[in-house]
């Protein structure tokens, strides 16, 4: 008995020492995922994006921001400088000027996710950008932006302003006219003005056909549906010249026989619908605005703004 007792107060003993001898538990925790040191960029997004618009720009690769069906990569970080000026200068600036901060603060996304690599589609067209839920738009491409602006990228145009506008800008104000539809649905007339001749996934065999515009459609991709045309219409409408404008209005006037065509009337008739709509639903004037995403667009391809400055006013 006396033997056990013995045994027992030097464990007790021994367990009391180690015990004194533990160390503290440290504060900081162990878990450190998400976790970075704000750097130069970061400190400049918190200063345009975050304070005044609660906007987050997610630069850095996030695997549950992407698409599970595309192949995908991380975002260059001067890359993504580059296009956050932009984003800011040539959309949110341009909304700020024309319907003023509130609405932008309203309606504006509250969160951008950049890829580096474009999303590539199996038909051989690569998708531009998404929006989800109202909330939330994600570009792809952005690692192509100096080859885009220099025209060492794409055929689709020959001068950078149109090269950017075909890759990023028309797609941020085309994902934008889809939140704008969430938050407020356009008229139901405007589905019905060629309404037999949406062709869904087959919108991408005709994308160079030059049938769309004498068909009423101001692009390919807005033959997939009347959501995607409304959104189309507008994206090009504010981001090109009136006199680009109206060559297409003039081209859309004839068949490909050189037959007199309905298109310029019909999408004349789309957009007479889509004026209206951000008129009297936003008190957004397209014709405004367009003059002021041109005039920005010019000063941005005139190298009188700095897309790598990370300067905070």
């Amino acid at each position: 008995m006396n033997k056990i007792f013995k045994y027992t107060v030097v464990l007790l003993a021994v367990f009391a020492i180690a015990s004194c001898n533990k160390d503290s538990l440290s504060s900081t925790s162990v878990i450190t995922i998400d976790q970075q040191t704000k750097n130069e960029f970061d400190l400049w997004l918190e200063s345009n994006f975050v304070n005044p618009y609660n906007i987050q720009v997610k630069y850095r690769y996030d695997l549950n921001e992407t698409s599970f069906s595309y192949y995908t990569i991380p975002a260059d970080y001067d890359c993504s400088v580059m296009l956050a000026h932009l984003v800011k200068y040539l959309c949110i600036d341009s909304y700020d000027e024309v319907a003023g901060i509130t609405f932008t603060k309203h309606y504006f996304p509250k969160l951008f996710v950049f890829i580096g690599e474009w999303e590539y589609n199996n038909a051989g067209t690569i998708r531009l950008g998404t929006a989800e839920g109202g909330k939330k738009i994600t570009l792809s491409g952005v690692n192509y932006l100096p080859q885009v602006i220099s025209l060492q990228w794409g055929d689709y145009s020959t001068t950078p302003a149109e090269n950017l506008n075909h890759y990023y800008i028309k797609t941020i104000h085309h994902e934008f006219t889809h939140i704008l539809n969430q938050t407020k649905d356009f008229p139901t007339e405007f589905k019905q003005i060629t309404p037999n001749d949406y062709v869904q996934d087959s919108w991408n065999a005709s994308e160079y056909s030059g049938e769309n515009l004498y068909k009423g459609f101001i692009s390919a991709y807005a033959r997939k549906d009347d959501r995607e045309d409304f959104a189309e219409l507008l994206a090009l409408y504010v981001t090109n010249t009136s006199e680009q404008w109206e060559e297409w209005m003039q081209a859309a006037s004839v068949d490909s026989e050189g037959n007199p065509a309905s298109g310029r009337d019909l999408i004349e008739t789309k957009m007479d619908i889509v004026k209206n709509y951000m008129k009297d639903s936003f008190q957004v004037d397209l014709d405004v605005l367009r003059s002021v995403v041109i005039r920005r667009q010019d000063e941005v391809v005139n190298g009188l703004v700095d897309l790598t400055d990370l300067t905070i006013n």
